[in-house]
């Protein structure tokens, strides 16, 4: 593999990680929200002070080159079928 490909592979191992990061930092915002509500602030032990808002927008962003992959084995299915692989010549189970 080329030193694109390994690092390529090293950073999407880590995607599960990364989104499920956010998703406990969304459940976290707003269990906050809840407690202090939308305008709450409060300052940490660093002193970072941090107000819970509305966001006015976000942006959306659209990727211009993504990937599509198979399965790991501890998954049901992926994005690339086994056949599609095999396909482009590829040793699959």
């Amino acid at each position: 593999m080329t030193p694109a490909q390994i690092k390529f592979v090293e950073l999407e191992k880590k995607k599960e990680e990364v989104k499920k990061y956010f998703e406990e930092l969304k459940l976290a915002t707003e269990a906050l929200a809840k407690e202090i509500g939308i305008n709450g602030h409060f300052q940490d032990h660093e002193g970072t002070v941090y107000q819970i808002v509305e966001p006015e927008g976000k942006f959306v962003q659209f990727d211009r080159v993504s990937y599509i992959r198979t399965r790991r084995s501890h998954e049901k299915r992926g994005d690339l079928s086994l056949t599609k692989a095999k396909e482009l010549g590829y040793e699959v189970e």
